[in-house]
């Protein structure tokens, strides 16, 4: 695949493909005897991974480390597997700051879907806004 269709499959720019490669967060793709990058399904399954990688949240230097473990080979299993924990218990987290926002909003929200019916906000004991 050239890189103008794997930019078109994923969404992405030719740009960022040649960047995902330059600092590492995809191994260094197949090229053609004339030198064109030439993905091939290995190089399509990395820019996946880099793109779910960075869906969540994992930084720039993180995925290029995953990269990295991973070509030094079967030694590093367990640091990849912890990476990958880690950028999970991030994310868990994060879910449960939003989950309270939610939570607190959909208050709001009814709060206010009451007044909307009465032309009138009671307010909460403490006073809250």
């Amino acid at each position: 695949m050239t890189i103008k269709e794997v930019s078109k499959k994923f969404g992405i720019t030719m740009d960022t493909l040649r960047y995902y490669e330059r600092v590492g967060m995809i191994p260094p793709v197949t090229r053609s005897t004339n030198g064109n990058r030439d993905y091939q399904d290995d190089d399509l399954n990395w820019v996946s991974l880099a793109i779910c990688m960075r869906s969540a949240g994992l930084p720039v230097e993180g995925i290029a480390r995953y990269v990295k473990l991973y070509q030094e080979g079967n030694t590093t299993i367990s640091e990849r597997h912890q990476l990958l924990i880690n950028q999970k218990n991030i994310l868990k987290e994060q879910r449960h700051q939003i989950d309270e926002t939610l939570e607190r909003l959909d208050k709001k929200i009814e709060r206010y879907e009451v007044a909307v019916e009465t032309g009138e906000l009671t307010w909460l004991k403490g006073g809250q806004v």
